[in-house]
């Protein structure tokens, strides 16, 4: 049976990375625009034949946030009705992914409503990296295909001389599972940081569960975006005697507070991906690509082969 023709489009969100995904699957940029009424609204055209098409649009939700997910489901709505075969939504950051459960009275879960709105808008699929939280996943009436960084971050530490005397933490007792997981992975001791949040931007560090005196300290995260509780728990770390502290963090929506606090010198290095658009300003921070795990899932995704054959190293 002959697959339909593959074609991926870009929002504003993270072209770059949508060129680089290209570049791997050897297929062109979509062309489609995408731009605003002098109110504020919304246009979108896409501008080439999609019927009939496996079509699959890059943009990460991320700042500012409502604007990149209207875009998206605008674009998803133009597909369908321009007659595309199935329109994946390829979604390397999810926002509002913290707003996953009721935990005050009366808040909403942000979650299922976006999950709904793409469902709505016509998206087939959804691909996307590295979840707040897993239950996500089971928000939507969908598939999901859930990527993990982690084998980007492997490739990029497992040969590093700091490597053979490193702990893995966690910067907050939620993220246990996954520092415990990075952990297996490298074959590391593991660890965690005991917080309290005293404002939305700022937390305090409290105490440490783990090997810190003399190690080579691995924070692992999901997201950051004033970097508060990363580097309150890389001073603390320090402090008992932590001999460096790296931070390998999936998605980084870092403000300028957070620029302010990585000067501070506390974090000795963010690892991170390109899957938002992030500036350096000359900080130690590292950026490594998932566009070839991203084109790898689209191949796949496109050809009906498995997306989990992706992940030889489990840990998830």
């Amino acid at each position: 049976m002959t697959l339909p023709a593959m074609k991926v489009f870009s929002g504003n969100a993270n072209p770059g990375l949508a060129r680089e995904i290209c570049e791997h699957l050897g297929a062109p940029l979509g062309s489609a625009t995408v731009n605003r009424f002098p109110d504020g609204e919304t246009f979108v055209q896409i501008n080439e034949n999609i019927r009939g098409s496996d079509v699959y649009v890059v943009q990460p939700t991320c700042a500012p946030a409502n604007d990149r997910i209207m875009e998206l489901l605008i674009m998803i709505d133009a597909m369908r009705r321009a007659s595309a075969a199935r329109i994946t939504a390829v979604i390397p950051f999810f926002g509002y992914a913290r707003q996953d459960r009721k935990d005050k009275p009366r808040v909403p879960i942000t979650a299922k409503l976006v999950a709904n709105l793409l469902t709505a808008a016509g998206a087939s699929r959804v691909l996307t990296v590295d979840l707040h939280a897993q239950q996500i996943q089971g928000f939507f009436d969908i598939p999901v295909d859930h990527l993990y960084a982690s084998p980007v971050f492997y490739a990029y530490v497992r040969n590093k001389p700091w490597i053979r005397e490193a702990t893995v933490f966690s910067p907050d007792v939620g993220g246990l599972k996954y520092a415990a997981a990075v952990a297996d992975m490298l074959g590391l001791p593991y660890g965690f940081v005991a917080k309290r949040r005293t404002s939305a931007t700022t937390v305090q560090a409290t105490s440490l569960v783990g090997e810190v005196d003399g190690r080579d300290i691995i924070l692992v995260d999901d997201m950051t975006e004033t970097a508060g509780t990363l580097v309150a728990a890389a001073e603390l770390l320090k402090k008992n005697g932590a001999r460096s502290v790296r931070a390998v963090v999936s998605h980084c929506m870092i403000q300028e507070i957070a620029y302010d606090r990585l000067r501070t010198g506390h974090i000795d290095e963010v690892i991170t991906t390109n899957s938002v658009p992030i500036e350096t300003r000359g900080l130690p921070i590292t950026v490594l690509s998932i566009a070839p795990l991203l084109a790898d899932a689209i191949r796949r995704i496109h050809g009906n082969s498995s997306v989990t054959d992706l992940f030889p190293i489990k840990g998830h």
